[in-house]
């Protein structure tokens, strides 16, 4: 089966991370498309998509091979390397593309430092604007993936159109509780703007997984105070002759908010932003 993709590969040495972000007019592109490992790197697999290509990828890169030279012992024993598109990035941040000849126009590839760029059955001009913006955008890997995503679809993206997104970072013993590598792993698979929602979705993610600015973490006083209370009130939390602490802590814990959890009297006001626009 086709899959007209676009997607990006990308690397960050400061924190160690490889991520993979990928748009499709297919259904679920997320189950398809990425595969990371941290320490090892990340592979992107699409347009009659080779899925051996992941586990695959990573077994070679693993053992020392270059994003290239993975690349070009898969394609070199893959009957059908014609048809494929693939892009990786090996454990160093090097990264490699790769495009068939008989992949549907417009097809292709960019790689620069720390990341590759491809897509096929794209408006021309693409890749060139995802390119530029994942280097030319700060912040987190999982930032500049998404960032680079969205200006791919506002470039032209996938000439068929939209359906599904996917973002998936690994970083060692970045999962949840620090129990596994799975960093970021968000999928939206069927969406009329599942670029737009899987930023959406990557921002209530921070929101409940990140830890807590201290810039935005202020007293319980006053003003606050007195909003907190309202927003509690209008969401069904407040319960008659409850002290608004307990309330608080009880909204915090409910709505799995842990992660933002202060010391007495104090308040993440990201939450409380969060609660505004709830």
């Amino acid at each position: 089966m086709w899959k007209i993709t676009y997607s990006i590969v990308g690397y960050d040495p400061v924190e160690k991370e490889w991520g993979v972000a990928t748009q499709s007019k297919f259904l679920a592109v997320g189950a398809v498309v990425p595969f990371a490992v941290a320490g090892v790197g990340a592979v992107a697999t699409q347009s009659y998509a080779n899925t051996s290509y992941g586990p695959e990828g990573m077994e070679h890169m693993s053992s020392g091979k270059s994003a290239q030279e993975t690349i070009d012992l898969l394609t070199s024993i893959d009957e059908d390397r014609a048809l494929r598109q693939v892009g990786m990035i090996d454990g160093q941040g090097n990264a490699a593309t790769y495009t068939g000849e008989k992949c549907y126009d417009w097809a292709g590839g960019i790689t620069g430092k720390h990341y590759a760029v491809q897509g096929n059955i794209l408006i021309a001009g693409t890749v060139e604007a995802m390119a530029k913006t994942f280097e030319e955008t700060e912040g987190t890997l999982a930032d500049r993936l998404l960032a680079s995503l969205a200006a791919g679809q506002q470039a032209g993206g996938d000439s068929r159109g939209q359906q599904s997104a996917a973002l998936l970072v690994v970083k060692k013993a970045g999962g949840y509780g620090g129990f596994s590598d799975r960093f970021i792993d968000l999928r939206v698979d069927d969406h009329k703007t599942p670029v737009d929602e899987l930023i959406r979705i990557h921002r209530i993610h921070q929101l409940y997984f990140s830890k807590s600015k201290k810039d935005r973490i202020v007293p319980i006083e006053e003003q606050i105070a007195e909003t907190l209370d309202h927003q509690l009130t209008r969401l069904g939390y407040k319960k008659e002759d409850q002290p608004l602490l307990h309330t608080f802590k009880d909204y915090l814990h409910t709505e799995n908010f842990e992660m933002r959890a202060q010391e007495d009297g104090f308040i993440d006001l990201d939450v409380l932003e969060h609660m505004t626009r709830s």
